[in-house]
């Protein structure tokens, strides 16, 4: 095997053109012939005992040529590979084949090439970060949340208002037709929620139990296709109407809700988590703005086939997500009006990104030369083991040195960007009246 052409094209790829021997390729036809022989039906030989001569005489020469091709093909581009010194990336295709006078064979392949990587800045990355500040009032509504879980609910004899559940039954219709999933019996609703569509709830404050009601609404144009826009009208009849009736805030609701004795103790405590909460918000958000502003001084030509394998990999994802909350793929997307060929085209801006980042860290890795040592590599697997709730052998078996080298490196990498960012402290101005406290 020898390359006959190799020509660079756009976007990191190239085309490659290997010519195998006619000894090497006849071998192929050879095997594609005793892998194809038992379909093939001759007349005057037993089904697979036709002789190949026989065979590509009636049916032509080239009968076998396209599986052996197929067969020599992967042993072919990597020889090509090789002897162009290539570091190709995703999956190659082929363009076109020949058969030469001598037998000969030349394929020519489509190959991505791991694209070279410029970073102007990747140390020093300038970004803002919220100062963290917790006041008055987000100690209170994150109290009033915790009030609201633990308030007592009993029926009342009145007319509903916002902020009382209401237990329904409804139908919907569009004109006098009732139309796919919008029956329901004995809903608890709370009014004020928002948890329905656009005025819906509204309609039913001031309704009692036993009212029945027509509530008209206009689907939202962010919709399921088939509703989005559209005039409908609800059916609805009251069940009963609930009230909540929320805990006293004194030192009994402390107790109740935590482990602290007193009011003062327990909004401290809150306090605190918030604060903690909050820091770690603002470090994320802080981060985010550094590794998106680390691949904008990324340059590179970024070859198809890397966005293409980045999108299977978050469509594979994004599948095992669903399945872990008993929802199919096919199934959510049908739900949301979509495809999977308008799932990756809207991803793809977010995987070209992520794509860019993984190359910002292998060329940070590569430049850094960062040490790693085999204590390093054990104190690793010793992590994913404990993570994952397996045995150390087991994760060994299951994870390369290599690998486990490599990750180690690009998380130096990540870690590196991270801990030379510079934050420009940004403030968040308090409301009116509110009483605050920051950091």
């Amino acid at each position: 095997m020898n390359v006959k052409e190799f020509e660079k094209k756009e976007k990191n790829t190239a085309e490659l053109t290997v010519e195998v021997s006619p000894e090497e390729f006849d071998a192929a036809v050879q095997r594609a012939y005793l892998k194809n022989r038992g379909r093939i039906s001759i007349p005057g030989f037993r089904k697979g005992k036709a002789p190949r001569k026989m065979i590509e005489s009636m049916y032509g020469a080239g009968v076998f040529y396209e599986d052996a091709v197929e067969d020599v093909a992967p042993g072919t581009l990597d020889a090509g590979i090789k002897e162009k010194e290539l570091d190709t990336v995703g999956r190659p295709s082929i363009l076109d084949f020949n058969i030469g006078e001598d037998k000969s064979l030349t394929v020519k392949f489509l190959v991505s090439l791991y694209p070279e990587v410029t970073i102007k800045e990747y140390k020093g990355i300038n970004a803002p970060k919220m100062a963290v500040r917790v006041t008055k009032k987000d100690v209170e509504h994150e109290i009033e949340h915790v009030r609201e879980r633990n308030a007592r609910v009993e029926t009342v004899d009145r007319e509903a208002r916002n902020g009382d559940i209401v237990n329904i039954d409804f139908e919907g219709f569009i004109g006098d037709t009732a139309f796919e999933g919008g029956k329901g019996e004995g809903h608890d609703l709370e009014l004020g929620s928002g948890t329905f569509i656009p005025g819906f709830e509204e309609q039913l404050v001031g309704t009692k139990a036993g009212d029945d009601t027509d509530v008209n609404v206009t689907f939202p144009e962010a919709y399921a296709p088939e509703l989005a826009g559209k005039d409908a009208t609800f059916k609805v009849h009251v069940n009963d109407v609930k009230a909540k009736e929320l805990p006293e805030l004194d030192d009994e609701f402390a107790k109740d809700v935590s482990e602290f004795d007193t009011l003062e103790e327990y909004t401290a405590s809150v306090k605190e988590e918030l604060t903690e909460r909050k820091r770690q918000e603002s470090q994320r958000g802080f981060e985010e703005v550094v590794l998106s502003r680390l691949t904008d001084n990324v340059e590179c030509d970024i070859p198809d086939a890397m966005v293409d394998d980045q999108l299977d990999q978050m469509l594979q994802n994004f599948g095992y997500n669903l399945a872990s909350q008993g929802m199919e793929l096919d199934q959510y997307f049908a739900m949301m009006g979509m495809t999977r060929e308008s799932f990756r085209a809207e991803m793809r801006p977010t995987a070209e990104k992520q794509v860019k980042l993984d190359l910002a860290f292998e060329h940070i890795a590569k430049v850094e030369d960062f040490p790693v040592s085999d204590e390093d590599v054990e104190a690793e697997y010793q992590r994913l083991a404990d993570e994952y709730k397996m045995k150390i052998e087991d994760v060994k078996r299951a994870v390369t040195a290599d690998s486990v080298k490599t990750g180690l490196k690009l998380e130096r990498a990540r870690q590196l960007v991270l801990d030379t960012a510079v934050a420009e402290k940004k403030e968040k101005k308090p409301e009116k009246g509110e009483g605050e406290s920051a950091e």
